[in-house]
């Protein structure tokens, strides 16, 4: 099929790739002449393991092509799929403006039957939103095309992205002809040949399955760590209470690991998304508001933690940060943890000596000049004369780390970890005082 990709960011990105792999015609339209002139000579602008070679592959093979004309993408596309942002507004609710206006300009430049595909994370109701702006341009050009409009939610994990759209667990669209249902199972058909379903529903469900999703899954993340806390408080071993209702199949062991809590620009954004549409529907969604509360409090208890154990008196201490992207295989920032916890820290009157291994230039862009906050080269050089380490991202490579030659770097043998990396008893022995989430402390 003949595709265009409106929004060449990170959902726009691995669609307009992956459909391009699969043999499609896509063209990937986005407003930034810059990052267009880049993507046509191979440069990424966001680091997605993987992402670089299909991007490549596809272009050089004449399957994929970049611009920033929208109008002959659209008359040269049967399917528009619309994949720019939808930031979170003053309000919490996510701002349409740039999907409302690409609809505006599919209005201006359609030239016959369309299919318009929502990728972007919208609210129930913008399907509607969609149509009506189109057929407005339609009217004020006096033509009456036929087109649909389709909701067909991304479920794509930084890092993972790749995979997550070649094998997907399922697909959902949401539409409201037989005609369009049918294409979508056509067009998606190459991606489910191991069975995996492509779930066919109405447009409003299909709008709100993606919230609910993220969601379940932040509320599952801001669970654990409510267990975690109790753990801290009773004794008990967060390591095997997760162990114990992980093991029950109806729960499972996925993002149930204590730490520092969900950011990136998907679940905090969703979740105050999700909560404003209750809001605005006369329903207080009291678990959602928990579980953001939760997550909120869970960078607070942790810098309350490395505090308490200074005496309160953080002013001229050094910390060494290890990790800065919300979660590995990314290098996105967007309302990781980290930033938290170092702008406490700072604030508090101490320095941090930061290393990630992606994250670096989206941290140093975020922080600028910023007193107390310097980069080093390695998470080894951020170590060197530091009063305590902290460990914010769990990248594989801070996983098994050389013990004595960070004891020796450190001014002492402290670490502060959030994703619980280590076994403390191994630690214990190394000489490390080692802080945990869920640790019970006296």
């Amino acid at each position: 099929m003949k595709l265009a990709i409106i929004g060449a960011g990170y959902v726009g990105l691995v669609t307009a790739a992956c459909f391009a792999e699969m043999g499609n015609e896509v063209i990937c339209v986005d407003a930034d002449a810059a990052k267009v002139a880049a993507l046509e000579q191979g440069r990424i602008p966001i680091y997605e393991p993987g992402l670089e070679d299909y991007v490549k592959r596809n272009f050089q093979e004449h399957r994929l092509g970049f611009t920033t004309d929208l109008g002959p993408a659209i008359q040269k596309s049967l399917v528009c799929f619309i994949a720019v942002g939808t930031p979170q507004d003053r309000d919490g609710s996510a701002d349409l403006s740039m999907v409302l206006q690409v609809a505006k300009d599919i209005g201006r430049h359609m030239n016959g039957y369309k299919v318009i595909v929502e990728k972007s994370t919208v609210p129930v109701g913008t399907a509607k939103q969609v149509r009506q702006v189109i057929l407005e341009e339609l009217q004020a050009r006096g033509e009456s095309f036929e087109f649909d409009v389709v909701s067909n939610p991304e479920f794509l994990k930084e890092g993972t992205a790749i995979d997550d759209f070649m094998k997907p667990d399922r697909i959902v669209a949401g539409c409201d002809e037989v005609r369009v249902a049918e294409l979508m199972k056509e067009l998606y058909a190459p991606f489910v040949r191991t069975n995996h379903p492509i779930i066919i529903m109405d447009v409003v469900s299909s709008e709100l399955t993606k919230y609910a999703a993220n969601a379940f899954l932040a509320t599952k993340i801001s669970f654990i760590n409510e267990m975690a806390n109790i753990c801290s408080k009773t004794g008990a071993n967060i390591a095997m209470v997760r162990q114990g209702i992980g093991s029950d199949r109806r729960i499972g062991p996925l993002f149930l690991f204590p730490g520092l809590g969900y950011g990136g620009s998907c679940f905090p954004k969703d979740m105050q998304a999700l909560i404003h549409t209750a809001r605005a529907h006369r329903y207080t969604p009291r678990l959602l508001e928990a579980a953001e509360a939760v997550n909120q409090d869970q960078r607070r208890i942790f810098s309350d933690l490395i505090a308490t154990y200074f005496g309160n008196d953080l002013k001229g201490k050094v910390f060494a940060v290890w990790g800065l992207s919300f979660k590995p295989q990314t290098d996105d920032i967007r309302d990781a943890p980290a930033l938290t916890i170092i702008s406490r820290l700072v604030e508090a009157g101490a320095r941090v000596q930061a290393y990630d291994p992606e994250a670096m230039n989206a941290s140093r862009q975020h922080f600028g000049d910023q007193p107390g906050v310097s980069f080093a080269a390695s998470g080894y050089a951020a170590l060197e004369g530091a009063d305590a380490l902290i460990i914010c991202t769990e990248w594989t490579k801070f996983r098994e780390p050389d013990f004595d030659r960070m004891r020796s770097l450190l001014k002492a043998p402290v670490i502060f970890d959030g994703r619980n990396l280590y076994n403390p008893v191994k630690l214990a022995n190394l000489g490390f005082t080692y802080f945990h989430i869920g640790q019970k402390v006296d």
